[in-house]
């Protein structure tokens, strides 16, 4: 199954958006996120080496385990991830 790269900014704007039409619950629990919206959240860090020291590309990480669920979150939310 497909991980969506999300900045921080793109997921606080789809979070947003997630909590008009779920409740806290579902974000409270994995096992309960995975069933309702098809994906589990995580923080992710990775380290980009430059001349002066290192360099911290945070971002948030998406990872789906319904295909649907994914083709419909694309479809939902491409607003927000080509902006």
């Amino acid at each position: 199954m497909p991980t969506l790269k999300l900045t921080i900014d793109q997921w606080q704007r789809i979070r947003t958006d997630l909590h008009t039409e779920h409740p806290k619950s579902v974000f409270m629990l994995k096992t309960k996120m995975r069933a309702v919206l098809g994906f589990t959240v995580r923080e992710h860090n990775e380290w980009i080496p430059k001349m002066d020291g290192g360099y911290s590309d945070h971002s948030i990480r998406l990872d789906f385990y319904n295909e649907r669920k994914y083709t419909m979150f694309i479809l939902k939310y491409s607003e927000y991830l080509n902006g």
